[in-house]
């Protein structure tokens, strides 16, 4: 390959983050043919037709409150998870929701190329999301009637702070649900929600 063929190849994206603080970084790497990634001394390949199985989610943490997780499991492979977030010190973590969302949407275009069929989805599964939408939703009913008896009794402060408590409480809970509602998908059609842009 001489040199103008070099600099026309296109570069394998690579994506890196630290899942921990202590722990190791993840390098996570696309080649023509195979996921390659790197965690600490560990090192291995999955080819794109070997993925069985990719999960999507939402899962915010206490200071990252838009963290998008992908799930990747091979046979002969480590679950290999690629996350939004990255640590940077005990206070403080990374949003890396573009390079994040860019990796993963490249990653499910070389597997569906390959002619691999894994399973993809999208969100909680289906026995962990429908009972707690059950109880939230049970919530917001509560709080809705504690609004409803302070406002017959005309106690205006009180009905003021569980009026504020359940919009909280409903936007940030509310998103969780709202984004991780159990879905199946095919390898060339990710999601969008769960593709983030920065």
């Amino acid at each position: 390959m001489n040199d103008s063929e070099q600099a026309q190849a296109p570069a394998e994206p690579v994506y890196s983050y630290k899942p921990s603080l202590m722990g190791a970084p993840w390098l996570l790497r696309l080649t023509p043919d195979h996921l390659a990634w790197e965690i600490g001394r560990r090192t291995g390949t999955v080819p794109y037709r070997d993925i069985a199985r990719i999960r999507m989610s939402f899962k915010p943490v206490t200071m990252q409150t838009r963290r998008y997780l992908t799930e990747i499991w091979a046979p002969g492979a480590p679950k290999i998870v690629v996350s939004s977030a990255s640590w940077k010190s005990m206070v403080e973590q990374a949003s890396l929701v573009g390079p994040y969302s860019e990796f993963v949407a490249q990653l499910h275009a070389r597997i569906a190329a390959s002619g691999g069929k894994p399973r993809c989805e999208g969100g909680l599964h289906p026995f962990l999301y429908w009972p707690g939408a059950i109880v939230f939703g049970t919530l917001l009913l509560g709080l809705a009637a504690l609004i409803a008896r302070a406002a017959q009794e005309a106690s205006w402060p009180a009905m003021l702070f569980v009026l504020g408590f359940m919009a909280l409480f409903s936007w940030q809970i509310g998103n969780f649900f709202r984004f991780n509602r159990p879905i199946r998908y095919q390898a060339d059609a990710p999601p969008q929600n769960l593709l983030p842009r920065a």
